[in-house]
């Protein structure tokens, strides 16, 4: 299959054609491979590439067979790099899948590559010093966002047609947003961050996909939804499959419209226009829409104060961990200034004295 045949099909469609045995695995991921030199080399997406390990059988899942790229952070295979976009966790070798791999792999998804983080995953644009900058394709002088910045450039520019993410505070909606993708952020607990975490920036991370088509993401959320061993907490499962809920009507809905940004900053003309069109292309689609207001709770100077807090506090925590398993110090040669910084703070922050 050439690279212009395989971008014009999403993951689903894909899956179907290895199931109807029209194409192989191992011809889609060639696809992929050459769709990521094609593109790579303009917008750093992918900052690592490997042979298929193995051929899943075809028609085990929705999924099977597709090329899946997975993030530099939150997920390990065993015998690749994990590297997290920082010279801190440089040249980590994971020895075993995590659990979300496996669930990647019993889905049938060939997994051939990791996308770039920033550092950590501690920034909304993905620019780390270990790899360099992820450019938009749509624009390579525009920001692809982050922290799941190389997935969503990767899937926007056709390198495969859904990609593993992850969102604390916008990690992979931001990159949707930049790239012209869907992204859905799961409910805390809806994929499990087990067992080798319980939580992860205080239940604000979870796993998620960006893809070109929302029933992608369905069909990607069936596969990897569901508790682990030893999770604090869990939400229910649905009642059906969500690549179900993809093709079901939904009815008149009542779509509530948050319109300004909290902090008092106004929505800039461009933005406002097209949640303008959104609204009403909702309307006509017989869906009663109105513009709300959301309170905090909270002064929106005390919420910015608590969720600092909240991040370097955990942030803190990672560093330590990974200084003691690579032996390596923490300080400008292996964190980047805001990364540093926020260490800094992050060690300061105590729930005893409320510093």
């Amino acid at each position: 299959m050439r690279a212009a045949e395989y971008v014009d099909f999403d993951a689903v469609g894909l899956a179907e054609l290895v199931t109807n045995g029209e194409v192989t695995p191992a011809e889609l991921t060639a696809a992929a491979l050459d769709a990521a030199e094609a593109v790579n080399g303009r917008i750093n997406a992918v900052v690592e590439t490997w042979p298929a390990d193995s051929e899943p059988h075809p028609g085990s899942s929705p999924l099977a067979g597709v090329p899946f790229l997975i993030k530099d952070i939150g997920v390990s295979m065993a015998g690749r790099r994990t590297e997290l976009g920082s010279r801190l966790a440089a040249g980590n070798v994971a020895r075993t899948d995590s659990a979300l791999m496996l669930r990647f792999r019993r889905a049938g998804l060939v997994t051939f590559g990791r996308t770039a983080t920033p550092e950590l995953a501690y920034s909304i644009t993905t620019e780390p010093e270990l790899y360099g900058p992820t450019r938009n394709p749509w624009d390579p002088e525009r920001s692809a966002g982050g922290s799941s910045g190389g997935a969503g450039a990767a899937v926007a520019a056709g390198v495969v047609p859904v990609a593993h993410a992850t969102d604390a505070a916008g990690s992979l909606r931001i990159p949707a947003a930049h790239n012209g993708l869907f992204g859905l952020k799961p409910t805390r607990g809806r994929v499990s961050m087990g067992p080798e975490a319980d939580e992860v920036f205080s239940g604000l991370a979870v796993h998620g996909s960006v893809s070109r088509t929302v029933r992608d993401s369905a069909a990607l959320l069936d596969q990897i939804r569901g508790p682990e061993p030893g999770d604090p907490y869990f939400a229910q499962q649905p009642s059906r499959p969500y690549a179900e809920e993809v093709t079901r009507h939904p009815g008149s809905l009542r779509i509530g419209v948050l319109a300004q940004a909290w902090g008092g900053r106004r929505t800039t003309t461009p933005v406002a226009d097209a949640l303008a069109r959104t609204v009403g292309l909702l309307e006509s689609l017989g869906h009663r829409v109105a513009e709300v207001e959301v309170g905090l709770g909270a002064d929106w100077e005390e919420f910015v104060l608590a969720n600092a807090r909240l991040l370097t506090a955990n942030l803190a925590a990672s560093v330590d961990g990974l200084a003691a398993a690579s032996g390596r110090p923490v300080d400008s040669s292996t964190l980047e200034p805001v990364t540093l910084a926020g260490y800094h703070y992050g060690q300061r922050v105590s729930a005893r004295n409320g510093n």
